[in-house]
């Protein structure tokens, strides 16, 4: 007879370690015309503390890249990140990038004033658009886009 093992469940602490003053993390914005993504991430960017989006505050699909939704987003990530021991953090702002728009969406200010309102500290702010040297190629073929 094969005797039944116990499973141990493994439960995952999501509590920053950091000292008495608190930890710094890192919020990365991703804003397009479409939607904004406000990720809160540890000093070194491997552990996710918080994460919303846009179309995570608003069930319509067109209000999914507006400033109040972004807002609104930045503000419940910066709040569970408070929770989680985050005095903080650094802001990395990125727009779509490539052969698209370098600039960021209309989403990235409104978040960023939320963050610092919620009370979480501002080290830096710093675009991370990423710009090709070469250009990659666009879409649409080599006769391009026939209307």
């Amino acid at each position: 007879m094969v005797k039944p093992t116990k499973v141990k469940k493994i439960v995952k602490k999501y509590e920053v370690r950091a000292s008495k003053k608190g930890a710094w993390g890192i919020a990365h914005i991703f804003s397009t015309v479409n939607n904004t993504i406000v990720h809160i991430t540890d000093i070194t960017g491997a552990e996710t503390i918080a994460r919303y989006s846009g179309g995570m505050i608003t069930n319509k699909d067109r209000e999914q890249g507006n400033p109040f939704p972004a807002m609104i987003a930045a503000k419940k990530a910066g709040t569970e990140a408070r929770e989680k021991g985050i005095i903080g953090v650094n802001i990395k702002v990125r727009g779509r990038g490539g052969h698209h728009k370098k600039a960021p969406g209309p989403g990235a200010q409104p978040a960023i004033r939320a963050i610092a309102r919620i009370g979480l500290r501002i080290g830096m702010i710093e675009d991370v658009t990423p710009i090709p040297t070469d250009t990659t190629r666009r879409k649409g073929g080599k006769k391009g886009r026939r209307v």
